[in-house]
C-alpha cells in the first residue's frame, strides 16, 4: 500500500482528493513501451516495427526507434500491474477497496459474466486485503473452469445465477447480500459509503462478530472507481518521455 501523494492545491479540488486518498496498488506507475514504424529497406512494402521500453532505456539512447520523424506510439502496460488481476479492473479498485476496508467492510459482493475480469479482480484483491469476496456469475458452471472463471473460483465464493435472475441485478445483489450478512449484519452499497462518508468502529464490528457487507455494482461502477483511472492519467501526463499524449481506455 503506497502513501497518498502530496499535491499542492487549495480547496476541495481533484488534487486534494488524490492527495488524501489511500491506494491499493503499491505505485500508480506502470511500464510504457514504445512502438516505432521504420522505413522498410527490403523489397517487401511491409513496414518494419521497432520496440523500446521507456522504463529501461532513454529516448536519446540512439536506438532505431529514436529516428526523427518516425511514426510511433506508446503502450501503457497496465496488463503488468498484477499477475492475475490487472488493467483497468485493478485501476477501478485502486481507491475503492482501501475505502471499503477503512469503513469496516468484512464482505464484498459483486456480479459479472461467467468469465468476468471485474469479478476476478474483486476476488483477488479482496482476498489480498482480508475482505471476503462473494461473486454472482451469470450463466452455468463450466465443466472445466478456465481463465477468469478459474481465478474467481480460486479466490472468491462463487454463486451462479440464471439469466432471468441476473436480469434484475440490483435485486439479486441485495438479496444475496442479506443472506451473507445474516440477522446481525449490515448491508451497504458502495455508492452510499462514498457519498455519505459512512464510518464504523472496527473494534465494534469484531466484538459483535457482525458482518458489514458492501455491494459493488457490475463493473465497479462507482464514483470512487474513477479516481484510479484519473490518477494514471496524472502520472502519464507528467512523463516527459512520452510523445503527444492521447489516452485511450479499452
Amino acid at each position: 500500500m503506497r502513501p497518498a501523494p502530496v499535491l499542492a492545491a487549495g480547496g476541495r479540488t481533484v488534487g486534494n482528493i488524490l492527495s488524501a486518498t489511500e491506494w491499493m496498488l503499491p505505485s500508480p506507475a506502470t511500464q510504457v513501451h514504445t512502438i516505432s514504424v521504420l522505413p522498410s529497406h527490403s523489397p517487401s512494402p511491409a513496414p518494419q516495427f521497432a520496440f523500446s521500453n521507456l522504463t529501461t532505456a532513454s529516448k536519446s539512447s540512439g536506438g532505431k526507434g529514436d529516428q526523427q520523424g518516425t511514426p510511433r506510439f506508446d503502450v501503457v502496460r497496465d496488463d503488468l500491474l498484477h499477475p492475475l488481476a490487472n488493467g483497468n479492473k485493478a485501476r477501478k479498485l485502486d481507491a475503492l477497496l482501501p475505502l471499503l476496508r477503512r469503513r469496516g467492510a468484512t464482505d464484498v459482493i459483486t456480479c459479472g459474466g461467467c468469465q468476468s475480469a471485474h469479478a476476478a479482480a474483486v476476488a483477488v484483491h479482496c482476498a489480498e486485503w482480508g475482505i471476503r469476496p462473494h461473486l454472482l456469475l451469470r450463466g452455468e458452471q463450466l465443466d472445466v473452469p478456465t481463465g477468469y472463471n478459474l481465478i474467481s473460483l480460486m479466490f472468491g465464493n462463487v454463486t451462479y445465477a440464471s439469466r432471468s435472475v441476473y436480469a434484475h441485478r440490483d435485486e439479486m445483489l441485495y438479496e444475496h447480500a442479506k443472506k451473507v450478512a445474516g440477522n446481525s449484519g449490515t448491508v451497504l452499497w458502495a455508492d452510499d459509503i462514498v457519498r455519505d462518508n459512512l464510518a464504523v468502529d472496527e473494534e465494534t464490528v469484531l466484538e459483535n462478530d457482525s458482518r458489514r457487507v458492501v455491494i459493488i455494482k457490475e463493473g465497479a461502477g462507482t464514483v470512487q472507481a474513477l479516481l484510479g483511472k484519473y490518477w494514471i492519467c496524472v502520472v502519464l501526463s507528467s512523463n516527459r518521455s512520452l510523445s503527444s499524449l492521447q489516452i485511450l481506455f479499452p
